[in-house]
């Protein structure tokens, strides 16, 4: 099968070899024994070479004396000479996307679909935020202080202590997010599904398709962050073994060939997830079939994934700067205090200010992740299996009910 399908274009003429022999008479030709042909012609111009007159002035020959065709001769009508209109039953044509369509059908099905959507990534996100805030208040350490004036052997036993309370503050965080990222990622692929075919979805029909799926995505993620720990594991010990500037520029060098191969698979397995949930594959299988879809696409997906990532990071910046001088403005007395200040001890106030930003982030931005993911997905299936005809087919598509062969 090709990649993407192709259109036929209307009224293919037979073959010059046929030359009228195969039931299909020629104008100058009687129809059949009895009648005569008509006004045609008995002198006709070769097959594929003839053309309408053109109008005074438009083209070759034009001059005066010469006929004017009628308004509209010689342009083609609805659908004539190009492909007809994609069925649209939802948020998408059903047709290869460009990337404007992609980005719009994310944002269309959050509009759309918004009581389903904004309750699903409202709702985890608050939940999430509260569980950071709680941890940031009473479990986690505060984080290690650093003498700028160390050096030696206390500035490295300093540097060590402060990547420890980073990274202890950081894994609790980052595993909440991630336990939300799924559920919500599991719920809005199957409301994009449905709006794809242009059906509506409630809240609980969405979960109680995508609950038996949480366990295999939940594998899933925790396969690709392994993967992941071990890439940069195996980039940056032969470095660490190593004493003095030979081995941290070594760690370095291995620091940027493990991200490169970090990058590579994350692009690779991007429509891992979409996979596992819609086509109801294993883990291993997903990341075969994503491997699959992406294969001769990769750079198109990087910059799809890449412009998305974008777009997430100019919204928090948008949304979480004045959240966070307000909450400065609020916990500090002012933010000529907070500049001068030497410690970093945040209140009530700028925690619950600074939550509320980060839930308006989230809410926004784990649908509409989720959304161009799905779309990403559904977008090469058509440009390699032709699932647009099998989509519209189930949207009820007129046109589109007898099934492919």
């Amino acid at each position: 099968m090709n990649d993407s399908p192709g259109w036929a274009s209307p009224g293919s003429a037979p073959s010059d070899d046929q030359d009228g022999t195969a039931g299909i008479p020629r104008p100058s030709a009687p129809a059949d024994g009895d009648r005569p042909a008509g006004q045609w012609s008995p002198t006709q111009p070769p097959p594929g070479q003839w053309s309408p007159p053109s109008a005074p002035g438009r083209g070759p020959g034009a001059g005066p004396g010469m006929p004017v065709p009628p308004p509209g001769w010689g342009a083609p009508g609805p659908g004539w000479g190009g492909p007809p209109p994609a069925a649209k039953p939802g948020v998408i044509p059903l047709r290869p996307l460009g990337v404007g369509e992609i980005l719009d059908g994310a944002v269309s099905t959050m509009r759309t679909h918004w009581r389903t959507v904004l309750g699903v990534s409202l709702t985890v996100s608050v939940v999430t935020e509260i569980l950071v805030i709680l941890l940031q208040r009473y479990v986690l350490p505060e984080p290690a202080s650093i003498d700028p004036n160390a050096v030696g052997t206390e500035a490295v036993r300093q540097a060590g202590d402060s990547l420890r309370s980073e990274l202890l503050s950081t894994v609790p965080a980052s595993v909440i997010a991630m336990i939300a990222t799924l559920l919500t990622t599991s719920v809005l692929t199957v409301v994009i599904s449905r709006s794809v075919l242009g059906r509506s979805v409630t809240l609980r029909e969405a979960w109680s398709e995508a609950r038996p799926r949480l366990l295999p995505l939940l594998g899933l993620t925790v396969l690709l962050s392994a993967m992941v720990v071990a890439i940069m594991a195996v980039g940056l010990t032969p470095g660490l073994l190593l004493p003095g500037g030979l081995g941290a520029a070594l760690a370095f060098l291995g620091f940027v060939a493990a991200c490169v191969v970090a990058v590579w698979l994350w692009v690779r397995f991007t429509l891992a997830a979409p996979a596992l949930m819609l086509e109801r594959q294993p883990i291993l299988t997903s990341l075969r079939r994503s491997a699959k879809l992406v294969k001769g696409s990769w750079w198109r997906m990087f910059g799809m994934l890449l412009l998305t990532g974008v777009l997430i990071f100019v919204l928090t910046l948008i949304i979480a700067i004045p959240f966070g001088i307000i909450a400065v403005t609020v916990d500090s007395n002012g933010l000529s205090e907070f500049l001068n200040s030497d410690s970093t001890d945040f209140g009530w106030p700028f925690l619950i200010i600074t939550g509320i930003g980060e839930v308006i982030v989230s809410t926004l931005a784990y649908p509409f992740t989720a959304g161009v993911m799905a779309l990403l997905y559904v977008d090469q299936r058509i440009r390699r299996e032709a699932l647009d005809l099998d989509l519209a087919r189930a949207a009820g598509v007129p046109g589109y009910d007898t099934p492919r062969s």
